[in-house]
């Protein structure tokens, strides 16, 4: 397997583990056990990003069920879909999730570090940003995807 250096993310000082970035890339490349998602997030001491879980599921429902109520996280969904004439097509989906209940000192770390950890990941189609469950529905993320042409 490659190896990663760890990043650090000058705005807020944290770095980016090498695991997040080589189990980017087995989502990416997929294999017989593929990765359909996976999710990130800081370490308890706000110190580096780390991976928090990574599952095949591809339903997308259960997938949002994942997410923290109260924390923020980072995440990338292989998002698999049909097109209108009949062609199956699969779009990477960078998430930033960020609900209003999520403490103040968090948010802004996860803020500051997004674009760090978002720059390495080649290959993503669309980044959505949801502070409300209601903002990442399975419909909302197909029409974003969608819109994307081919």
């Amino acid at each position: 397997t490659r190896e990663f250096p760890p990043i650090r993310i000058l705005s807020s000082g944290v770095t980016v583990d090498p695991s997040c970035l080589a189990v980017y890339q087995g989502l990416k490349i997929g294999n017989k056990d593929k990765v359909v998602y996976i999710m990130l997030k800081l370490s308890d001491d706000l110190q580096s990003i780390v991976v928090d879980k990574t599952s095949s599921d591809n339903n997308f429902d259960n997938f949002v069920a994942q997410l923290p109520q109260a924390e923020p996280r980072w995440a990338v969904y292989d998002f698999s879909f049909e097109k209108d004439d009949g062609g199956k097509r699969n779009r990477l989906v960078f998430l930033v999730w960020s609900p209003e209940s999520s403490h103040i000192k968090h948010k802004m770390v996860y803020a500051a570090s997004r674009e760090a950890l978002r720059k390495p990941l080649d290959g993503i189609s669309i980044e959505i940003q949801a502070t409300d469950l209601s903002e990442i529905s399975y419909g909302i993320v197909h029409e974003k995807v969608s819109s994307r042409g081919n």
